[in-house]
This record gives C-alpha cells, sequence and structure tokens, in this order.
C-alpha cells in the first residue's frame, strides 16, 4: 500500500511539472495537442493507480472467504484426528483410513468410582490389623459412534481430502508421526493452490506475510510436525477456535 501512496505522489508531482514546462517553454500553437496528450497520460496513469489499489482490496477480501471455507475443512480434520488419536493413540496420515475410522469407530464411555479394598500386603505387615487401600473401578458403560458424536447426519466428513476453493482437485497434505515419543499431526495446503486463478505477484506477496492479523507463511495449516500443536496458523479474526 505504501508502494501505491508513493506512486500517487509521483504522478501528481510529475502532472505538475509537465504542466510548467508547457506553460514555459512550448509555443501557443503546441499547447492544444500536448494539453490532450498530457490529459491522455494523466488518465492512463490514474486508471492504473486506481485497478492496482482496488485490485488488491479485491484480492484481500476474496482472500478471506477463501480462507475461512478452507479452516472450517482443517477444523474437520482435526477433529477427526482427534478422535481417532483418542481412540488408537496416535495419529493417521492417511484420508481413507481417517474416514473409514469416523465410519466405523466409536467411542467407549466409561464410568470412574472412588473405592477401597482390604490391603492384604500391609494388613499380614501389621499382625493382622486390616488395612485398607484406595483404588479406582472403571466401568464401561457403552459405545458412542464417532460419526454421530462429530458430524450428525452430515457426510462431509468423506470429503475431508478436498480442498474446497482455488485450484480444482487439489487436496490437502496430510502427515502424522512421533515427535518426542508424542504423537503429531499435520495437514496443510499452499496459499497459491487456494488463490489459484489471482495476480501471481499478489500471491508471491501473500506467501510471505508475517503479521499477528494475517496467516503466516506459504501454507495455511492445522497441526504441526515441528510442535506438539493442534490449533491452526490462522488469526482469531478467521475462525473462533
Amino acid at each position: 500500500m505504501l508502494t501505491v501512496i508513493l506512486a500517487i505522489v509521483i504522478v501528481i508531482l510529475l502532472t505538475i511539472g509537465i504542466v510548467w514546462v508547457i506553460d514555459k517553454f512550448v509555443p501557443k500553437n503546441f499547447k492544444p495537442i500536448l494539453h490532450i496528450l498530457l490529459w491522455a497520460v494523466i488518465a492512463f496513469l490514474g486508471y492504473s493507480t486506481f485497478m492496482s489499489v482496488y485490485g488488491e482490496i479485491q484480492f484481500n477480501e476474496l482472500k478471506e472467504k477463501r480462507y475461512a471455507i478452507v479452516i472450517e475443512k482443517l477444523k474437520d480434520i482435526r477433529d477427526a484426528e482427534l478422535a481417532y488419536k483418542q481412540v488408537n493413540g496416535k495419529f493417521t496420515d492417511s484420508f481413507e483410513t481417517l474416514i473409514s475410522f469416523v465410519d466405523n469407530g466409536k467411542y467407549t464411555i466409561v464410568q470412574r468410582k472412588d473405592s477401597s479394598i482390604v490391603d492384604v500386603e500391609m494388613t499380614k505387615r501389621f499382625g493382622g490389623v486390616t488395612m485398607m487401600k484406595d483404588i479406582v473401578i472403571v466401568d464401561t458403560l457403552g459405545f458412542v459412534p464417532v460419526k454421530d458424536s462429530l458430524f450428525g447426519a452430515d457426510t462431509r466428513y468423506k470429503t475431508m481430502m478436498n480442498v474446497p476453493v482455488g485450484k480444482s482437485g487439489a487436496k490437502f497434505d496430510l502427515k502424522a508421526g512421533m515427535l518426542d515419543n508424542i504423537p503429531v499431526f499435520e495437514a496443510s495446503v499452499d496459499k497459491a493452490i487456494i488463490l489459484d486463478g489471482e495476480d501471481n505477484n499478489l500471491i508471491s506477496k501473500e506467501k510471505q506475510v508475517v503479521s499477528v492479523d494475517g496467516v503466516n507463511g506459504p501454507k495455511l495449516m492445522v497441526g504441526s510436525m515441528d510442535e506438539v500443536k493442534t490449533i491452526g496458523n490462522w488469526p482469531k479474526n478467521y475462525s473462533t477456535d
């Protein structure tokens, strides 16, 4: 934006300079022609300046809309991955496995309650004096389908691997593994895929963003293979969670 402002200032100063030169040095007979040419140049520069500003405004509006749609997909992937880990103790890097899990997986509902029993060993040590010890009793109450818990009757999870906007046919990149013996996962998509069809210079600029209210870096992603986290790299103005 600063570059655009400087361009506008330069155009104004240049115009003033040209007008002064015409009035000072150009013969009267040539002034009408030069005035027409000058106005044509001014109109062209003004239009170009306006379009550069307006084009960036349109790009940012479209970017925010597309990011919001993609973020909802990434949140679905994250929720499915967290459910998978809860049941299997790790994440998966396969969308096929993840979708099958949502279709068929179940949460185990348990009830934990404190109780106490006779501590046989301690009772023997104290010459038959009854000694008690605390225990936790875990009862399985039933099972809840993962699908019902996460998505209800909605079947959008079946296409969670597809990037919903931008380049046609693009898929999210899904990774999973261990970091210091802790399960981690990462789902991501390059910004160039999301913004496919837009100005390449603006896309390149967007991939280099470092800002508290922007999506930093070249990708939109959730989770990380380098850190133990399951949050996304988008700021709060794009999503509430």
